[in-house]
């Protein structure tokens, strides 16, 4: 695996086959989960991104490759690394921050 998978960075992820409500396709996903845990498990935590949704608490909006979309924070999955197809892009500072504040508050508050 020559990637090197950063979190917060944007990859392109093929998400098929989902069961239910559970968002498919082949999409942008962050990465989540830390470096140190990327580079030692064959798996990665993502949170899927959608152009298909509306305002959540647990959904940040963002404006990535020019189209409008949210960060689907209560959709956090583990996948298997071969589902990434590529690097796409890298999270701002700002969003990086809001991502974290949803997390700690939907899981550890």
């Amino acid at each position: 695996m020559g990637m090197v998978m950063e979190q917060y960075s944007i990859c392109l992820v093929n998400l098929d086959p989902t069961i239910g409500h559970e968002i498919k396709k082949t999409r942008p996903c962050v990465i989540i989960s830390p470096l140190e845990m990327n580079q030692h498990i064959a798996t990665i935590i993502i949170a899927p991104m959608t152009t298909k949704s509306h305002a959540y608490p647990t959904r940040i909006p963002l404006t990535f490759k020019g189209k409008n979309g949210w960060i689907v924070l209560d959709q956090i999955r583990t996948i298997d690394k071969c589902r990434i197809i590529k690097k796409i892009g890298k999270l701002s500072s700002e969003k990086i921050i809001k991502v974290k504040n949803v997390i700690n508050e939907m899981l550890v508050e």
